[in-house]
């Protein structure tokens, strides 16, 4: 009963708010997101996170902040109604600038693929489906407990041009992929357990799935960053930024470091414009044991802190 109510909602909203034109669609979503904020849903969340994240900032300025985050992801929902129409707009019509994509152009070129990663920062679908369009792309997701639900966004996700890779049993298409020299997207901002490794984010530690990096390291596909922004006109800008680079790939550490790299490019974009991140997730909330390893973005080879997480990392254990 419960799965039936929220597909019957996600289906009802979906036809109301794709039969809007665009514009009058954002501002509903807006409102949507307004309404779901005086709702309270996971609001206790996200005040902590952001209270944790910006402690310097008042809690009005902090309030602002969730109040700009609850109406973009009112608009995000709206316009994942319409993600197929969205994705083959004319130019300029959505998307007002793209920065960057020389990077993938040159990962192309290079005919390893890539692992386009980025984080709950935007309308990442967007952004993933867009890039689809210049080359393939397929998204690792993690299925929805509700099937109706994620059958829905899979469909939408296929009209869009975007073929899904289930995570964790679908890791051998994840190397199929990229033998193939297309981008995979996947994203390195979920709670890991303890299956993580600890790396800096927001000022906290936070378990951080390494398996992007393993797989780079093991292939040779870099890890771009790419990232969607909402511009005040409600159009999208695209970045993609450089490949990351470690130093010495080859050291036992190098995987952890390339966790931090990617996080820490994460937490650059979230500083800049934080209403675009998603603080209703419980980002944090796997504590790292005592004397656990805690990898700084900087740090050389072998500067990981010695401790249980990095050691289970290496031996292996910490797949994700």
């Amino acid at each position: 009963m419960k799965h039936a109510l929220e597909a019957a909602l996600v289906e009802g909203s979906s036809a109301v708010l794709g039969a809007l034109p665009r514009r009058a669609a954002l501002a509903a979503g807006a409102v949507l997101g307004d309404i779901t904020r005086r709702l309270g849903l996971r609001a206790r969340v996200a005040r902590d996170n952001l209270r944790h994240a910006f402690p310097a900032l008042a809690p009005a300025a902090r309030d602002a902040i969730l109040a700009a985050h609850y109406r973009e992801l009112g608009r995000i929902v709206a316009e994942y109604t319409r993600l197929p129409e969205l994705v083959l707009a004319a130019a300029g019509d959505v998307l007002a600038d793209a920065r960057g994509l020389e990077h993938l152009e040159r990962a192309r070129a290079d005919g390893r693929g890539a692992i386009l990663l980025s984080g709950h920062f935007g309308n990442i679908e967007l952004l993933g489906a867009w890039l689809g369009r210049r080359h393939p792309v397929a998204f690792v997701v993690k299925p929805l407990s509700n099937p109706r639900v994620d059958a829905w966004i899979t469909r939408q996700r296929g009209r869009a041009g975007v073929e899904t890779i289930p995570a964790g049993a679908g890791l051998r298409r994840v190397y199929q992929a990229l033998r193939a020299n297309r981008w995979v997207a996947m994203l390195g901002d979920q709670d890991a357990r303890r299956a993580g490794v600890f790396v800096p984010f927001l000022g906290r530690p936070a378990s951080t799935a390494i398996g992007p990096a393993r797989i780079a390291l093991a292939t040779g596909a870099p890890i771009v960053m790419g990232f969607d922004l909402r511009r005040p006109d409600g159009r999208h800008e695209i970045d993609v930024d450089p490949p990351l680079v470690v130093l010495d790939p080859a050291a036992p550490d190098a995987a952890e470091r390339l966790t931090a790299l990617h996080v820490a490019a994460l937490e650059r974009r979230v500083r800049e414009q934080p209403e675009l991140w998603f603080w209703l997730h419980r980002r944090w909330k796997t504590r790292p044991p005592a004397g656990g390893a805690r990898v700084s973005p900087d740090a050389g080879p072998g500067a990981a802190v010695a401790g249980s997480v990095a050691a289970a990392a290496r031996a292996g254990h910490g797949t994700h």
